[in-house]
């Protein structure tokens, strides 16, 4: 079984793959934090995970007044996952492939990701996080959460694409969605 830490290790390092691998060298975007991140990254050149710590910090000053315990451990699975995606950002690049197989394995890498910390309690902060607050107070599924908020922040952020780019992008975010959710799905109880 696996524990809260090695969760987030794994969860912050196919994260960190999905983006620096699939994502950025086709110059996509998934949704939330991590796509504000990207937008900016393609804008100005600012580094990926430093754009997360800073993005999300008001997200993480709102929850503090939910759910501290939350907090913390999202807190943590943030830095980590950030700190990755920055120190593993020399791999852009390394893998040569199209891009449909790039938004598809890009996403499919991401939302494995996001759904392992999601499923341990943590999460890599932003927009999940205030996904999880919302899943966890409405008894509602996070993966879909997340998908209907990155589908409104790429809808934003379609003004720096190409519209092959955004139809990807929209692959991206529909493979996170899917992977997410099946990573919280509950096992059936056994008799």
């Amino acid at each position: 079984m696996l524990n809260r830490h090695v969760s987030i290790f794994i969860g912050g390092t196919l994260i960190s793959l999905g983006l620096n691998l699939f994502l950025t060298p086709h110059r996509l975007l998934d949704g939330g934090v991590i796509g504000l991140a990207l937008i900016l990254r393609y804008l100005w050149g600012v580094k990926t995970g430093l754009a997360i710590i800073l993005l999300s910090l008001p997200i993480f000053s709102a929850v503090w007044l939910f759910d501290r315990r939350m907090l913390l451990n999202s807190f943590y699975g943030m830095l980590v996952s950030s700190l990755l995606i920055d120190v593993l950002s020399p791999l852009q690049g390394t893998v040569q492939s199209p891009v449909l197989f790039g938004a598809l394995f890009g996403g499919l890498l991401v939302g494995t990701g996001v759904g392992l910390m999601l499923r341990f309690g943590t999460s890599t902060g932003g927009t999940d996080l205030l996904a999880q607050l919302i899943a966890d107070r409405f008894h509602w599924n996070a993966g879909i959460l997340i998908f209907v908020i990155d589908a409104a922040i790429i809808g934003s952020g379609s003004f720096i694409l190409e519209a092959v780019q955004l139809f990807h992008t929209f692959l991206v975010i529909s493979a996170v969605g899917l992977s997410t959710s099946l990573c919280l799905r509950k096992e059936p109880e056994s008799a």
